[in-house]
Parts: structure tokens; sequence; C-alpha cells
């Protein structure tokens, strides 16, 4: 663990109480505009002093900070690539409910997450959207409908009109739950993707029976977890290569309304608000061994994968994001996981059922000064030239969003990544709103991998407090230059309808009128989504993969891509789990630029397997069926 060469080593990770920085807090005592807010902070556990400590202590690091300057960056011209609502125009009347009635539950402040998949296997991609719902003791007033519940929308895109129809209703899925997050993953290998709902009390797995239907098999399967569960972020992995997907559930903290009403936030001594998770106890995760026939068996405690706090005992998680891909290049599948105020894990699997803790060894558990941070969503990205390994994670408001790269001086056995968002020219920008769905995806189609991030405040009456905050608050993109770094775009390069403030949590992408650009959706607290669709008019050239697997799991997750044209590689991996609680299409999309043609591709299965493609051409879909052998030559449909 590094040290602040000023104030010593940091807090506990770990802690279950709010503890400040000693130095921090004698310095903000000196500085009567902080006065009130610090002594609020130590003696009520007020809920934006999170939020103004920890921009004190950001400007504290930056300022003895050294960043490489993207000097390029300016001179970088971005092109015009805007986005558009087309919400409304689609068909898509959902609204997000968080049961929310004066309360102040931390729960209500999270969010729900939101999935494209393509359920009916028509070739475009669908939309589900996870919903809160009412508490059941504070029904609201004159409510006689039943309680809100998810929402599956039907593409039924024709002509490049982009039309959504809700068919939730006779779908099986309309069982109401405090919901906050989706994984989707076809578990049985029957060509079906899945769908596993997490929320408060506990997560439910749909199995999809084709035209339409889905059942509710979370007791026959086992995975539902405890009713005193609050699961979040979810992934399915494969994580012992035997071609069937296993199920990683994550957890965030120890909740009850008894146990947040103990806690007991207020803003000035009297109104009560909504708390940081620090006074609560981590959660432990759920790690399922996937048994064939619709069985999974927990071996969360066998694996490894139950982390505690060395000083108390209990658990040390408190999870809100999952990236699952291969970390070390060994052929298995590794996990990072994004812990809100507590240190980031890295679970490296060690090939015999078992994985090993290695977030500090790796330089992802902490910031570059050795603190933790309010991590929210993360992704993953081999977004450099030289196909270096990054992960993005939305941290909480003035908290720069992490960017961690991968260290040549790493090796299989202990991968090396640093932050450096500073000199990729995320830092800076990022600071300030609260970070939540990042997304790596090229949205332009140059063929370089930029960032989406999603934001918005858990006060509503932030901006009451803090001077600067706003609950509703704008995504940021930032467009990869290359060299030069990444460059935050502006609404004349991406259109004002992306920018338009709102209260954002969930986000993902998918292709959905065919066209090859990707669009994206972002999820809004108590409000409607966001539907926008890529209008970009670059002429820049692209090609679409999607993995079928034959010893691996039938939709390609685990699986990656190194894709060569213009001289240029590029690499992606297969995996719904992407941002906040939400899961994007797993159909690969690469940008080519100005090339004509494709000159390479090869696809490395989970186990280590590769197999080099012939005759992928751009401006098309190509499915790539695995030979189990290393030769291939693309489909034109899924064997199965």
């Amino acid at each position: 663990m590094s040290m602040d060469p000023k104030n010593g080593p940091p807090p506990d990770e770990n802690e279950e109480l709010v503890q400040g920085d000693d130095g921090a807090i004698g310095r903000a005592l000196g500085k009567s505009a902080l006065v009130v807010v610090v002594v609020a902070a130590l003696v009520g556990g007020v809920w934006v002093a999170r939020s103004l400590m920890a921009k004190r202590k950001e400007s504290k690091v930056t300022q003895l900070a050294a960043p490489k300057a993207a000097t390029n960056a300016a001179r970088a011209e971005i092109p015009a690539a805007g986005f558009v609502d087309i919400t409304e125009a689609s068909g898509i009347v959902f609204r997000h409910e968080n049961g929310a009635y004066g309360g102040k539950l931390l729960p209500e402040t999270m969010g729900a997450g939101v999935a494209f998949l393509d359920f009916d296997g028509d070739g475009d991609p669908d939309l589900l959207f996870v919903n809160g719902s009412y508490w059941p003791w504070q029904k609201p007033a004159g409510k006689t409908s039943p309680p809100p519940g998810v929402a599956l929308y039907r593409n039924d895109t024709s002509n490049g009109q982009v039309r959504f129809t809700d068919v939730t209703a006779g779908s099986g899925l309309e069982a109401p739950a405090y919901g906050m997050g989706v994984a989707v993953g076809d578990y049985d290998n029957d060509g079906r993707p899945d769908i596993l709902l997490t929320g408060v009390g506990g997560a439910r797995l749909f199995h999809n029976e084709g035209d339409g239907k889905f059942r509710d098999v979370t007791a026959t399967a086992g995975v539902g977890g405890d009713a005193k569960d609050w699961s979040t972020a979810a992934v399915w992995i494969d994580i012992d290569n035997d071609g069937d997907l296993d199920l990683y559930v994550a957890n965030y903290v120890r909740w009850t309304r008894e146990i947040d009403a103990e806690v007991g936030y207020k803003i000035d001594g009297q109104t009560r608000a909504y708390g940081p998770p620090m006074n609560f106890q981590g959660s432990f995760p759920h790690l399922y061994r996937n048994d064939g026939g619709g069985k999974f068996t927990d071996i969360s405690e066998a694996a490894g994968v139950l982390v505690k706090n060395s000083s108390t005992g209990v658990p040390a998680a408190k999870s809100l994001g999952i990236a699952a891909l291969d970390l070390n290049r060994d052929g298995w599948t590794d996990l990072v996981i994004a812990n809100d105020t507590v240190q980031n894990h890295v679970f490296l699997n060690q090939r015999d059922g078992t994985f090993k803790e290695m977030g500090a060894t790796c330089g992802i558990a902490f910031d570059s000064y050795g603190n933790t941070r309010g991590a929210m969503g993360i992704d993953a990205s081999r977004f450099t030239a030289d196909g270096k390994l990054g992960f993005a994670i939305g941290n909480f408001a003035n908290e720069m969003t992490a960017i961690y790269v991968e260290q040549s001086a790493g090796t299989p056995e202990q991968p090396q990544f640093a932050d450096e968002a500073l000199s990729w020219g995320i830092g800076g920008p990022s600071r300030d709103p609260l970070k939540f769905g990042v997304l790596f995806l090229d949205y332009d189609l140059d063929g370089r991998q930029d960032l989406v991030s999603v934001n918005g405040h858990l006060e509503e009456e932030i901006a009451k407090i803090q001077h600067g905050q706003r609950y509703a608050q704008p995504a940021q993109v930032f467009w990869n230059a290359g060299d030069a770094g990444f460059v935050a775009v502006s609404a004349d390069k991406a259109g004002v309808d992306i920018f338009r403030p709102i209260v954002g949590r969930g986000s993902a992408y998918a292709d959905i009128d065919g066209d090859g650009d990707l669009d994206l959706v972002f999820t809004s607290v108590t409000g409607a989504p966001v539907l926008l669709r890529n209008d970009q008019h670059l002429d820049n050239g692209w090609v679409r993969l999607q993995l079928v697997g034959k010893t691996a799991p039938r939709d390609g997750q685990g699986a990656s891509v190194r894709l060569k044209a213009g001289g240029r590689d590029q690499w992606r991996h297969v995996a719904a789990a992407r941002g906040y609680l939400s899961s994007s299409e797993t159909v690969l999309t690469f940008g080519i630029g100005k090339a004509v043609a494709v000159d390479e591709v090869e696809v490395t299965w989970p186990g280590g397997r590769r197999q080099r493609v012939a005759g992928v051409a751009p401006g098309k879909l190509t499915v790539i069926t695995e030979d189990g052998f290393g030769n291939g030559v693309p489909t034109d449909a899924p064997p199965r």
C-alpha cells in the first residue's frame, strides 16, 4: 500500500465507522468556510461531508502529482458525430420507481440497470429495463395498480425507423421486486439468452423458454442467495473452462430499514439525509458453479472470493461493478470488482476452481496514494495502440474516474496496473461529477475505443449545500485521440441530447438499427430512460462479429478477438456485463476508419485456443463458429 507523504498511511479501507483524515480535518478547521461541514461530519456523519472532504483530498493529491500532459490533445480534431434522443419516438414509455417517500433509505439513491439482448433470436437487440418498487410499508396513496416491475421491449425496427414495443405482459417477467441490476447469459447453451435480475431481497433467474416467454427458475437453480441480500452487479463467467457459464453475484452492504434508521444521517443535525455506505457493514458475494441440468452450487467459500476485513472479520466488499475477462492472458477468465469506499478486488483465476485476491499487489485496489474511493461502474478495454489492457472505474463526486492501465513490469502471476487518468486526459474533466455507468466503445468507428460516463448525484438537495454540484448531471464523452490521449467532447461535436442533465445510473450499447455504429441507452432515478441513436456520418468502415462457441460457452462470453485493418491492430472481448448494473450486446463492433479490407482476424477462445478466420468483409455482421482446432471460416448463421 502506498502512503500519502504528508499525512501518513490512509485509514483502514474496510473501516465500518466514518473516519476522517486527521491532517485534512485539522487544516479544514482552520478554514472558516468548512468549519460547520467538518464538525457536522464528525458528530453526525453528514452525507455531503463525503463529497466535500473528498474534494479537498483530491485537490491535495492533484497538487502533488506530476502528470504527463497529453500535449497533442489540444490539437486533435474531434469528429462531429451526434447522438439523437429517440426515446419517445421509438415507443419507450418506461419510468423508474424508487419508492421514496421521505424516509431517505439508501437503496432509493442507487437506481437500476438496463440490458440490450436479443431475447427472440431475430438478430436485432431488444431492451430490458430494471425497476425498483414501492416499499411494502409505504405504498403511495391512491395507487391501485400493481407495483411497477421490469419492462421488456421488443425491437421492431423496420426500414431504418427505430421502434420498440412493450411485450412485458405475459412474458413471465412481471413479478415485482425492488430491482437493481441485470446480467444476460445463455447458461444452458440452448441459443437463447437468459436473464438474472438483482436487487434488495436477493437475485432471481429467468430461463428463456422461447416465443417471448420466461420462467422463474431461481429456486430450482439455487442462485437466489439470501432474502437479506442486497445484490447489485452480476456476471456470467466460465470459471473452469468446461463450456458452460457460471455465475458471480455481488452484494452491496448489509442493509435493512432498521439499520438505515439506526445509522441516521442528517444534513444539519435535524433533517434526515441519504447516507454513504461507510457505516454499513460490507457483504459477501456469491459464486455459483454451473453443474448442468439447470442446477448450480454455491462455491463462494471454497473458491476464495469471500474477502474479510483482517481487523474485524466482517465482509470487506461493497460491490457495484464487475469486469470479467482474461487479465493475464493465461486462457482463464478473471474478475475485477469495483467496491464503494473500500478497496477494489482483483480475483486471479488459479485454474483449479479457486481465485486469489490480488487487488493491492496488482495496483487496482486503491488510488495512487493508497486511498479508497467511491467506485460505482466499471468497464475494461485494450484501448491503447499497443493493446495494453485498461479498466475505467467511475468514482464518486470530486474523485477522478480511474483509468488503470497495464504496465510492462507485470507478469502472468502478478499483473501490474497504474492509474493513468491524468496522463490520458480523463482525470481533470471527470473530477466533479458523480460517475456511475462508464463504457468503452468506438462511437465514431475510427478504430479507437472512446469512453462515455453517465453521471448523477445521490442527494436531491446537494446544490443547496455544495456549490457547483447538481442532482441531475450531464453525461461525459471522451474521444480517444490515440497518442494524444482522451479529449472531452462538447455538444457541438456529439449533439445536445447526450448531455442533457439526468440523475444518471445505468448504461448500455448496441446497434439498434443495423447501420453498424453503436447506439446508447441511459437510465435515470425516478425518471425516463434516454435512448440515443448514433447519427454519425463520417464514412468510416466497420466490422461486426458474433462468436458462437462449441466447447466454449455458446454465446461466446470469455472469448476475445484481435482484428487488423489498415495496418492497425484492435482488440475486443466478449462480455455482456459492463458499466453499472447493466448488460450490453455481445456482438463485437470494430471501426476500421478508411480501411477498405480486413487483413486478419484471430479469435482466442476460453482456455487459450486460437482460431484464425478468413473472409471477414467490412460493412456486415459475420458469425464465427468455434471449430476447436485453430482454423476456421465465417458462417452465415449459428449452427445450433
